[in-house]
């Protein structure tokens, strides 16, 4: 592991720690992605950068040479997007952190918004919006203060680690399960219930870049066959974990359980097109208590699937549906 550190050491920390990861992405893009972290309303002292290259073919360090009083740059073998972000977080330092990929880049203006949030109101999360278009946007809207399980039981939950700000002490020792997709649906509800101050806002502060060849945007049958193993997953660990919790955080975290359910079984359907792994999927969902799906009102398009995955006949409309799109 190679660690270059030229930034110049402070004795206060940072406000924030922004935790760059990167794979073999073109200069141009992280580049980008620096300067749109740069062009923010912190000072040096307020700011750390952690680059984490994830053992990309060719270190982009000289590169990004013009950087190299603003980063500290670490570069492991290819591990994966887990422990990627979990080497950021130990080499992190501010009070606040915030995980960026190094392909995409920060909305400044929107983003100073949701800085002045940590500056005034003393929040443990403040979440914003992802977005593929940058464009101007009208005084972000912010709701809060409420805690992370109230939150999570009156809204959908955006599990993207890009997606907030969170408070570094919230992570009493949580990091990011390694070796799996869908990392993020595991290690955000979780540290949404350590939160007694989270602030929402629709900030539309992360810029998303899509790219064809990420590893979501995949569908040979092995990553298929992974990315569903992956979610039933995390699936069973956070339903497992619900059972411990107060009642509150119990429904907060149910609330996230089942609407990932319906996330797995829409995946199942309209990636494998299969009648038998559907009925195998509903066998592993029912055994651990999971399925049907409870008539929950939560949103319109929870309830017309839950109401159509739970009949043969829905589901034979469902797969005929999903395979007429093919």
């Amino acid at each position: 592991m190679q660690i270059t550190q030229t930034k110049t050491s402070t004795t206060t920390e940072p406000l924030i720690s922004f935790i760059i990861t990167s794979y073999n992405l073109p200069i141009s893009m992280l580049r980008e992605c620096l300067n749109s972290i740069l062009a923010l309303s912190l000072n040096k002292s307020e700011r750390e950068i952690v680059f984490i290259d994830d053992g990309s073919a060719t270190s982009p360090l000289n590169e990004l040479s013009s950087y190299a009083d603003d980063i500290i740059y670490i570069r492991q073998s290819n591990s994966g997007l887990s422990e990627a972000r979990n080497r950021g977080i130990q080499y992190s330092s501010g009070t606040y952190l915030q995980f960026v990929d190094g392909d995409d880049k920060l909305n400044p203006t929107a983003y100073d918004y949701c800085l002045s949030l940590l500056r005034s109101h003393d929040p443990d999360i403040v979440t914003f919006h992802l977005t593929e278009n940058l464009h101007s946007q009208k005084t972000p809207i912010c709701n809060g203060p409420m805690t992370g399980s109230e939150y999570m039981r009156h809204h959908n939950l955006r599990a993207s680690a890009c997606g907030y700000i969170f408070r570094r002490t919230l992570l009493l020792g949580q990091r990011f399960t390694p070796g799996i997709l869908h990392e993020d649906e595991e290690f955000t509800p979780l540290l949404f219930l350590r939160a007694d101050r989270l602030f929402s806002t629709d900030a539309q502060a992360y810029y998303y870049r899509p790219r064809g060849s990420s590893i979501m945007h995949k569908k040979d049958e092995q990553w298929v066959t992974k990315r569903l193993d992956d979610t039933l997953g995390v699936l069973f660990r956070l339903n497992e974990r619900s059972a411990t919790l107060p009642q509150a955080e119990r429904e907060a975290l149910q609330r996230r359980v089942h609407q990932l359910t319906m996330d797995y079984l829409y995946n199942v359907i309209t990636l494998t097109h299969s009648k038998t792994l559907l009925e195998e999927a509903l066998d592993k969902l029912h055994s651990q208590g999971l399925f049907p799906l409870p008539a929950k009102n939560y949103t319109m398009k929870y309830a017309l699937f839950r109401r159509m995955v739970n009949s043969r006949n829905g589901r034979r409309l469902l797969l005929l549906g999903s395979k007429a799109e093919r």
